[in-house]
């Protein structure tokens, strides 16, 4: 079964590049790393060698600035713990293969042998292992998210119970864990070793990869990639797609009927006003979750067709053509990372706390600027029946 990187990645197929060497007079094919033959260059060099580098300085700095203001004491919500979590996820999925990009496509490397083994070792876990965990991790909270929000509105007496901060960060521990566990076994799946050839008319050290002696003789490579990516296909992209897309249709269905039940309150002579507002807060919020889930699932489900077709076509007959799925797979992750700073955007955008608290943090004069009254909604958060502080 031929591999897939699903996140910022495009080696499809392990492709390695042809070198003939002569040993005792005889002509053996080499076949060692080299990028250049396993990416679409003509698109890889401009969406990674330039554009990339600067989307990686806005991820950092938007999804640091997330950070910092969900950090502060009045923020730390169990909703606010998870979207945390979720800038950390993605700003990593991001940083830790950056060097390379850097490296390959801004420098212009890409067309040189990879060597030594140390470095060919770091290209296939930087590049391709690391972001995958951390992408996965960045999924499965992307869901939690969405489960803990519709506990909080369809559910709102189980809120108190199962949408506690202890529980939260319990959940948190678990998905990183099963995220490196999914990714643990690629640690070790692949043997690198320096072999001599010559390229441009130099003896140069180059990298050769082979499939781990234990995954060839006691699993076979079809049996071990069958099961990864059945796994992957399933609980990493199509059961979490599937779950967040009913999620986010029943919550948006709860905000409808939430807005109806403000208006019944505005429109009542007893001018509930406070009632209001909270309702109003956690509408906000609700609202806020359901654009979040949104962009993640236009920028991830193109991701899961790909994944789905390429385990079709390896698994029962082969019918994509690889070159173009490559070319997709590339604008895909593409797209994965330029949505990464967008959070920030929305939550600036549609959370009047998480913009209070920016401009506390950010701006002289904001907090005096504000009246007593504000400023306690700001310290304290508007509060829901389920004694949640919303954003």
């Amino acid at each position: 079964m031929e591999e897939i990187n699903s996140t910022l990645s495009t080696d499809l197929s392990s492709t390695y590049l042809p070198m003939e060497f002569e040993t005792n007079s005889t002509i053996i094919p080499l076949q060692y790393m080299n990028i250049t033959e396993e990416m679409p260059i003509a698109y890889a060099v401009p969406l990674y060698g330039y554009i990339v580098p600067f989307l990686l300085v806005i991820t950092i700095v938007a999804n640091t600035l997330i950070v910092v203001v969900l950090s502060k004491r009045h923020m730390r919500t169990p909703t606010n713990v998870v979207l945390m979590a979720m800038a950390l996820c993605d700003m990593f999925t991001l940083l830790v293969p950056s060097p390379w990009f850097i490296y390959m496509y801004t420098f212009g490397n890409h067309y040189k042998p990879l060597w030594p083994v140390s470095l060919c070792y770091a290209w296939n876990v930087m590049h391709e292992i690391i972001p995958n965990m951390f992408h996965t991790a960045s999924i499965w909270l992307t869901l939690a998210l969405a489960v803990q929000r519709y506990i909080y509105v369809c559910h709102a007496p189980l809120a108190r119970k199962f949408c506690t901060l202890p529980n939260v960060y319990k959940c948190l521990g678990y998905i990183l864990f099963f995220a490196a566990l999914h990714q643990g076994f690629r640690f070790f799946d692949t043997n690198f070793q320096s072999a001599s050839t010559t390229w441009h008319n130099e003896t140069i050290q180059v990298c050769t990869r082979d499939r781990a002696y234990w995954v060839k003789e006691y699993i076979t490579e079809n049996i071990y990639f069958i099961t990864y990516f059945t796994f992957r296909v399933l609980f990493v992209h199509l059961i979490p797609c599937v779950a967040l897309v009913i999620l986010n249709l029943l919550l948006f269905r709860a905000l409808k009927q939430a807005q109806k039940r403000r208006d019944i309150l505005l429109s009542s002579k007893k001018n509930q006003k406070t009632e209001c507002k909270k309702l109003r807060d956690s509408n906000c919020t609700t609202l806020m979750l359901i654009v979040v889930v949104t962009v993640f699932l236009i920028v991830e489900l193109p991701l899961v067709v790909v994944t789905v077709l390429h385990m079709v076509s390896s698994t029962f007959f082969e019918f994509l053509n690889y070159d173009v799925v490559n070319t997709l797979i590339l604008f895909t992750n593409f797209f994965i990372i330029l949505s990464y700073p967008i959070n920030f955007a929305i939550y600036c955008g549609m959370s009047r706390q998480f913009r209070e608290t920016f401009k506390d943090l950010f701006i002289k004069g904001a907090v005096n600027a504000r009246n007593g009254s504000s400023r306690y909604s700001i310290v304290n958060g508007p509060r829901t029946c389920t004694n949640e502080t919303v954003l």
